[in-house]
């Protein structure tokens, strides 16, 4: 079945409650878990508010604290399942491919993940990383609702 799954995060509710349902999965068929999470680089032109009120260098001290914050979630909940756990933090401009190279390269063969993050006009300016993962993922994907 499966031996190694990628859990990718933003933070979101509904990030959390695939990641527990992707540790839950994993450690029902003895798989192992890669948590993962991507950051956006800083733009100097930009509507991202935490770009804004930063410089780049704050800016990507935060975004790997924050990133840090999230796989710490993701190491927790698979350590108190059992469950061998892995980490990886990127940063891209489009999370969706920093997803499934991060799968590719550690070998996954499956990735959970929410059916959304970000609500209302936010999620529909960026658009939904889940359906472009969807759509480019030669990786099976199963979306957690």
């Amino acid at each position: 079945m499966y031996k190694r799954i990628l859990l990718p995060t933003d933070g979101s509710e509904a990030s959390r409650r695939a990641i527990l349902s992707g540790v839950d999965f994993a450690r029902s068929v003895g798989a192992e878990v890669v948590g993962m999470t991507a950051t956006r680089p800083f733009h100097t032109l930009t509507t991202d508010v935490e770009m804004l009120e930063q410089t780049p260098e704050s800016y990507e001290v935060a975004s790997k604290a924050r990133g840090q914050r999230l796989l710490d979630e993701v190491a927790a909940a698979a350590r108190d399942a059992g469950v061998p756990c892995s980490c990886v933090q990127s940063v891209s401009d489009d999370p969706y491919d920093a997803i499934i190279g991060a799968a590719r390269d550690r070998g996954c063969d499956l990735i959970v993940m929410a059916s959304h993050g970000y609500r209302g006009i936010k999620g529909m300016l960026l658009g939904s990383e889940t359906q472009k993962v969807l759509v480019h993922s030669a990786i099976p994907v199963l979306v957690h609702r």
